[in-house]
């Protein structure tokens, strides 16, 4: 039994069919009509329909007044518990006449319901046993309950009698009431319970599920919902992209909505070029797109979300990735409509190799990695300006860190590190270029090989990224040293600006560039990074 339904768009209805076991998702930012599709789902469907909205109160009160379950489940469902509730009621009493803006607030029937269902089968149980028929326990909806919350919550424990929930520390005895679980951790058991409860074949609808839930178990969890109910479908509608990426399924973006026309939808295509999680992404980016190199990290997103604040920023790893991701963009414009541009670290590239770069748009930072952007002089001395040093105190400052930084720079091993890294990046580099698909034999793939090979002479790489380093360290240069000094240590020399270690100077850099609370950090930063060229 499929569920279908079709969703007004200006160019007409747009059918959508969902079956049974599986799930679909709805990627959409703010002011998409993420929710107003939630309402419009679940009035087409009916009764076959449970909506559980982001507007949703997460008081856990295991000590609620309990009741029979067919009240409890007409509460859950409907908002409204009297004799003869049913769909009718859910628009007035569930959603208080605001479908898409009414705080839900169902949790006590949710409570109820859990109860009940385990009182009614504890008594089939006990009967079954009172008779002897060898007809084995069913398990209570509470007990698969606890099973999948302890599953993702294995520091907890749920302790769960005929009318009390309480929870423990795994591993101890002192027990403390549900009531005061985490937001997080009553998230978790109200969305478990809310899908162990659904009407056998009925499409469940989540919007924005991810809400007080960590990242760490969010995809776990969804894992254990779909397998807890494969007689239902489920759609969900978040603007978490990195979410709805790691999800299997069909996936939609939400461009925009308007009341008269609906919503402008687009499937999300599988076959790009990229990943499903970053096409995805793109799809779902109302700004250009900025691929840089480097990590998820939180100074790398720090840095580059506060310093290129109209731009969504993806991570891609490597140099190479970078360049792949750019040029596949741009080669399918047509399809994405959206514009992007690169940005690598600096890796000692020739000015030859940075123009080339430049004309497939990418852009390459001033300094050989990230973390060294901390140490350029103007960036310096917007960090010791921020401790409120006078002019005196701010120069004497910057003098004992580059005199640090330039002995460091000069001790003979360091510069062999340097240098070996900076080889090792060249041959590299050559090796990924070298195309060997044309030989047709042993012999011949030998000698193409040793052709294409020959001419990467590690002494000359070695002696120029030495000789460079020492005229650096000669002439006093710091932007130039930074630029071939690929050594995260030296981040903490500027940690020492105020005081702190390496970590604690992560942490202040993260925290006052996502706040823009020392607005001149994030100015220098913007001096010195490149300015990327959207097309």
């Amino acid at each position: 039994m499929t569920f279908d339904f079709s969703i007004p768009t200006p160019d007409g209805p747009k059918a959508i069919s969902i079956e049974p076991g599986t799930a679909v998702y709805f990627a959409g930012a703010n002011g998409g009509g993420k929710t107003r599709l939630a309402v419009e789902i679940e009035n087409g469907l009916g009764d076959r329909c449970h909506r559980i909205s982001a507007h949703r109160a997460l008081n856990l009160n295991p000590e609620v007044h309990k009741v029979s379950e067919k009240a409890a489940l007409s509460g859950l469902r409907y908002g409204y518990v009297g004799d003869g509730s049913h769909i009718g009621n859910r628009m007035g009493s569930r959603w208080n006449s605001k479908a898409a803006t009414s705080l839900l607030n169902d949790y006590d029937f949710l409570i109820q319901t859990l109860f009940a269902e385990q009182a009614n089968t504890a008594l089939v149980s006990h009967k079954n046993a009172r008779a002897e028929n060898g007809i084995p326990a069913s398990l209570t909806y509470f007990e698969r309950l606890a099973e999948i919350w302890e599953r993702l919550l294995p520091h907890r424990k749920l302790h769960i009698t005929g009318d009390n929930v309480k929870v423990s520390v795994t591993g101890t005895t002192d027990q403390y009431p549900a009531s005061e679980m985490s937001d997080g951790e009553r998230a978790v058991f109200y969305l478990i319970g809310q899908t162990l409860v659904a009407a056998r074949d009925s499409l469940m609808i989540f919007d924005e599920p991810e809400l007080h839930v960590h990242r760490a178990i969010l995809s776990g969890l969804w894992d254990e919902l779909e397998a807890a109910r494969p007689d239902c479908a489920i759609a969900i509608i978040s603007h978490d992209l990195e979410f709805i990426a790691s999800r299997k399924g069909k996936k939609f973006v939400l461009r925009a909505y308007r009341p008269g026309s609906g919503w402008t939808i687009e499937d999300v295509p599988e076959e790009t070029g990229f990943s499903e999680e970053v096409t995805t992404l793109i799809l779902g980016s109302r700004r250009p797109v900025l691929f840089v190199e480097g990590g998820n990290t939180s100074l790398d997103k720090a840095v580059f979300r506060a310093c290129y604040p109209g731009w969504t920023v993806i991570p891609r790893g490597s140099c190479e990735e970078v360049l792949h991701a750019v040029v596949t963009m741009r080669a399918n414009a047509s399809l994405t409509r959206i514009t992007c541009a690169g940005v690598v670290d600096a890796d000692a590239y020739t000015h030859k190799e940075q123009a080339a770069l430049s004309a497939k748009g990418i852009e390459t930072l001033p300094v050989s990695e990230i973390e060294n952007l901390f140490l350029l002089p103007d960036v310096v001395n917007a960090i010791a300006r921020s401790e409120g040093f006078d002019a005196t105190e701010v120069q004497e400052r910057e003098q004992q860190l580059y005199e640090t930084l330039f002995t460091h720079a000069a001790e003979p091993k360091n510069q062999l590190d340097i240098v070996l890294r900076y080889c090792r990046r060249r041959i590299d580099r050559a090796l990924k270029k070298v195309d060997l698909s044309e030989a047709q034999s042993v012999a011949e793939l030998a000698t193409v090989y040793a052709e294409k090979t020959g001419g990467l002479d590690v002494n000359t790489l070695a002696e120029l990224a030495g000789h460079a380093i020492r005229n650096a360290i000669a002439n006093r240069d710091v932007p130039n040293l930074l630029r071939w000094y690929d050594n995260k240590a030296i981040l903490s020399f500027a940690a020492k600006l105020k005081g702190v270690t390496k970590d604690k100077f992560d942490q202040w850099i993260v925290r006052v560039l996502r706040n823009e609370t020392v607005p001149e950090l994030t100015a220098s930063l913007r001096r010195n990074l490149p300015v990327p060229n959207a097309e």
